[in-house]
């Protein structure tokens, strides 16, 4: 799920106008902004599902440390503190729910393969419910998200625009963008791309 992540983001900030909107959008995914450098280095790995090419969702994700539960969590309130230094306790927050956002939406569509403690310590049973077995379900939940986010932000910001006295161009622009990179990236993973 990427473009979902987005979505949601977007959703939050028509409800928290203080926090910057690019704020946001990190926050959405921090959680891989720190897996790639333990990727990069094999901590945390990536393998097909056997018997698939390993494309969107046919893959099993060792992300043990960024996308375990109390990883996740530590990762979601460092990034929290770290916007709520820049902006207040109230952004503060909806950063971290944004970025633990990240591994509840993974916890759906993800097989099996999130464990609970960081590094899998204990060697614990590993949680998701494996939507990406549907990937029809998947797109819709998807799309669902990033037209939901974009008409929310839209509407948020066209508000607050015209309350202001200035056009609602830029949160158009900004929704209709958010719009065609959600449809972009679903149909991309939609065709193994």
């Amino acid at each position: 799920m990427v473009a979902g992540h987005f979505g949601f983001a977007a959703l939050v900030k028509a409800h928290e106008r203080q926090t910057p909107l690019w704020a946001l959008m990190l926050a959405c995914q921090w959680l891989d902004v720190v897996f790639i450098p333990l990727f990069a280095t094999h901590l945390e790995t990536i393998t097909p599902v056997e018997g698939s090419a390993g494309g969107y969702g046919e893959v099993i994700i060792h992300a043990d440390y960024t996308h375990s539960l109390v990883g996740a969590l530590a990762l979601s309130l460092l990034f929290g503190g770290f916007g709520a230094a820049l902006w207040g306790k109230r952004s503060g927050v909806a950063l971290a729910v944004v970025s633990f956002s990240h591994w509840v939406l993974d916890l759906a569509v993800h097989r099996g393969d999130l464990p609970l403690l960081p590094g899998n310590a204990g060697d614990l049973p590993r949680l998701g419910f494996g939507l990406w077995r549907f990937p029809s379900l998947v797109l819709l939940m998807e799309l669902a998200l990033v037209v939901a986010g974009a008409w929310a932000y839209w509407r948020a910001a066209s508000e607050v625009t015209s309350t202001a006295g200035r056009g609602a161009r830029t949160a158009q622009i900004a929704s209709a963008l958010l719009l065609v990179f959600g449809v972009m990236t679903l149909t991309l993973n939609w065709f193994g791309l």
